[in-house]
């Protein structure tokens, strides 16, 4: 959803840890306490949570931690109570919200989506004005910054790239029997039709836009429906709208939040249903697409961004500081620390200090390291190593000495940058992988988008006669064993004399 009226604290999927540390037990708790962190001794507003692996309390400062950065869809604050009160009669968590908005829309359509556009963004749009016209588009890119349009051309061309090196390819195995042949393949063919959502909220993202829509285009995506909020950041900004035309994509929708997500899913008069929607957004955005996944695909329910950097003492700190303000500015975002090199965190915090002071985002950044981050002091690399892989966190940065070394030991992230000189950055903007990642701990089972993500698969199996003989038995076995007389029937009757 992507009006205003829930606490951002509330409203947005906040970074959780997953797994379990190592000692330290990580069941939710009803309640939880509040929580009392240490913090380094300067003199500074920034109070960013310190905690020390070794200590006794170390288990209940990182329980109570956890709890706070869980995702949650049923916490409302006052205002919001208020607001749902008055926009459906009673008041709804979130979780309810986007249930009543879904229903409303797969049952009434287009008429839903206006209402809800005109309650939740406070604009009026028709069916004629909710599509963005070929007009604007072009004229959007006639008027965007030539550099602009020529970093765009850059970039899709280091997307399709990589995309195009790790697409998966046909695959064909032949069993030749002697008297008989069996051919297996496995096909990968295009989805027809994709959904893609931008936020528009608090920042334009174009950089959103070419890290879903290229690797759609790449995997040969035929017709790809963009959906971004009816917001001066959103699908009124001409920025956005140069990046789609750039692209050759058409459809481009003044929607947002769990209505867009509703209306791709269920298909409403002049936007026909998608195969799969992919794509960022706030809580109702993500709680929508969990909840029509099933009618369609999705990429994942992707939470605010979140990092990890893993750091020795060749690290400078200035740098360490940078990347964690880097995540932390998506205010939410959450960012850790995590060094065996206790002289760090010291160093680290002063340059947060100092940068936090400088920048235009500051006291966003700054409000998100109290809230959702923390400084980490393991025992060893080891330790860190174990820890880092346990959270499996969207970005994991290793600036160490060697961080191939600590590479090898670390499996769960959604992308990993190497060295001194690979900030996230690199990855959310231009290098090649898309930079949509599992996030809240899910980066220990879930991948990043990809090209391969927009192919739909099929096994195809051929036999001859001789070659259905052949593996006949077999197949007689398994069905007696399973009493499926109708799968030995099939094989018998092909196999009978008298009707070969």
């Amino acid at each position: 959803m992507s009006g205003y009226w829930i606490h951002t604290r509330q409203m947005n999927l906040c970074w959780r840890f997953a797994g379990k540390l190592k000692s330290i037990r990580m069941q939710p708790v009803n309640l939880p306490a509040p929580v009392k962190y240490r913090y380094m001794p300067l003199n500074s507003t920034l109070q960013i949570p310190v905690i020390r692996l070794s200590d006794a309390d170390a288990e209940t400062l990182f329980e109570q931690l956890r709890e706070k950065l869980s995702p949650q869809g049923n916490v409302v604050s006052p205002e919001g109570r208020q607001r749902t009160i008055e926009l459906f009669g009673e008041p709804l968590s979130p979780q309810q919200v986007v249930e009543r908005i879904c229903h409303d829309v797969r049952l009434q359509g287009l008429p839903a989506v206006l209402d809800y556009t005109r309650k939740l963004d406070r604009k009026e749009l028709t069916a004629e004005t909710i599509r963005v016209s070929a007009e604007e588009l072009a004229q959007a890119h006639a008027q965007a910054d030539p550099q602009y349009l020529s970093t765009l051309r850059q970039i899709r061309e280091n997307i399709q790239e990589f995309q195009r090196a790790i697409l998966n390819r046909d695959v064909r195995v032949v069993r030749d029997l002697g008297p008989g042949r069996i051919e297996l393949r496995q096909r990968y063919l295009p989805m027809k039709r994709v959904g893609i959502c931008v936020p528009g909220g608090a920042a334009a993202y174009p950089s959103t836009l070419l890290m879903t829509a290229v690797p759609a285009q790449t995997a040969g995506v035929a017709e790809i429906a963009v959906v971004a909020p009816p917001t001066p950041f959103g699908s009124y900004n001409t920025d956005l709208l140069a990046a789609c035309h750039e692209l050759g994509i058409t459809e481009v929708y003044r929607l947002g939040g769990a209505q867009a997500v509703a209306a791709m899913a269920y298909g409403i008069e002049g936007l026909p249903r998608v195969d799969k929607i992919v794509g960022p957004g706030n809580l109702f955005v993500a709680l929508a697409k969990r909840h029509v996944y099933g009618q369609v695909d999705i990429d994942s329910i992707a939470g605010p961004s979140e990092v990890i950097v893993l750091a020795d003492e060749t690290a400078d700190p200035a740098f360490v500081a940078s990347d964690l303000i880097s995540q932390a500015e998506h205010s939410p975002g959450s960012a850790v620390l995590i060094t065996w090199h206790e002289p760090l965190l010291q160093a680290v915090q002063h340059e947060l200090t100092r940068q936090l002071d400088l920048l235009s985002r500051g006291d966003l950044a700054r409000q998100s390291l109290q809230d959702y981050s923390a400084l980490i002091l393991a025992d060893s690399a080891e330790q860190a190593a174990r820890v880092t892989d346990q959270l499996a966190t969207e970005h994991l940065h290793i600036s160490t000495a060697d961080p191939e070394i600590m590479l090898r030991q670390v499996q769960n992230a959604g992308a990993i940058f190497l060295g001194h000189y690979t900030p996230v950055a690199l990855g959310d903007y231009v290098a090649g992988p898309s930079h949509v990642l599992p996030t809240g701990g899910t980066a220990r089972f879930a991948n990043g988008l990809c090209a391969n993500d927009f192919l739909k698969r099929s096994s195809i199996i051929g036999y001859d006669c001789d070659a259905l003989a052949a593996d006949a038995d077999l197949v007689r076995l398994l069905a007696d064993k399973e009493g499926l007389t109708a799968h030995r029937n099939s094989v018998d009757i092909r196999l009978r004399t008298e009707i070969r």
